[in-house]
């Protein structure tokens, strides 16, 4: 059977990880939560990591068929709207976006966000099968970090979002609106009843203490031997107070207001106002 080639994109001011995945068979491929370079100090953004992976796919002389998200990203913003405009490629993200557009789409009195979803060109639910070439990618939803976050499985890898982290860092956070640390519980012992040789992706990494190098690739038997909050023998009432404890003395992410309100529009910037420029909001709340 053939196996899909994998490379990965590591950006390290958000420390997120993009995928091209490619059948050799075919030359047909996808890219997994591609970053679209921003500066919050600015407002500038930038194609430059995009591009990389335009670059990357004529060097190899790749078909672009998919742009997957593993959800709505609170610490970048999609990169998607550009590589659909240069390949084609459709736009995939979990049908529970609605869920999530609904939720803020209030938050920043956003009204030309839908809370349908057509901003996307796909929305998948779980066991979907998209083709790449020779290959299929099945579609795992594995809600708890938000109520929209899907995995993407071939064959024996899986792109897991941000569901889970490295052993030595642990799991994702759940205090974000929709988030459920008994539901993440239960999506990561469903991810961590693969087989254990399942290799399985991150998408991040920030480098446990004590470790010196980013990693971003691990198995399910690693998980369930070493992960910090969700090894074996650690029970989802366990797990969640575990979650809710660390949840609270965690800080907003850096990019977590300009990266929603554009990541709920699948990458594209709000409306031009009368001036023809773009604002990004920023809600008050007032101690």
């Amino acid at each position: 059977m053939t196996a899909v080639q994998i490379e990965a994109f590591f950006d390290e001011p958000t420390f997120t990880v993009t995928y091209l995945l490619a059948d050799p068979a075919t030359g047909r491929a996808a890219i997994v939560d591609p970053v679209r370079d921003y500066d919050p100090k600015s407002g500038r953004l930038s194609t430059a990591s995009a591009d990389r992976l335009l670059a990357r796919l004529a060097e190899r002389g790749l078909t672009l068929d998919w742009i997957l998200e593993t959800h709505a990203h609170a610490d970048h913003l999609t990169a998607a709207p550009h590589l659909r405009a240069k390949t084609g490629a459709k736009v995939v993200i979990g049908e529970h976006i609605r869920d999530v557009q609904k939720i803020f789409r209030g938050v920043f009195n956003a009204a030309d966000v839908s809370i349908d979803g057509r901003e996307f060109d796909r929305l998948v639910r779980d066991g979907d099968r998209l083709p790449l070439g020779s290959l299929t990618i099945e579609v795992m939803h594995l809600p708890g970090h938000t109520p929209a976050d899907v995995a993407y499985r071939l064959g024996d890898a899986v792109f897991v979002g941000d569901t889970i982290f490295m052993p030595d860092y642990g799991t994702a956070r759940c205090d974000f609106p929709g988030g459920d640390a008994a539901a993440l519980y239960r999506s990561i012992r469903r991810l961590l009843a693969l087989p254990p040789e399942t290799r399985l992706f991150m998408c991040h990494d920030y480098k446990a203490p004590g470790r010196d190098r980013y990693a971003w690739e691990t198995t399910v038997a690693a998980q369930r031997a070493a992960n910090l909050h969700v090894r074996d023998g650690i029970d989802e009432a366990a797990f969640v107070a575990l979650r809710q404890k660390r949840d609270a003395t965690l800080a907003a992410p850096v990019l977590l207001l300009p990266s929603v309100q554009v990541n709920i529009r699948a990458g594209n910037l709000p409306p031009a106002e009368d001036n023809g420029t773009h604002y990004l909001k920023i809600p008050i709340r007032l101690a």
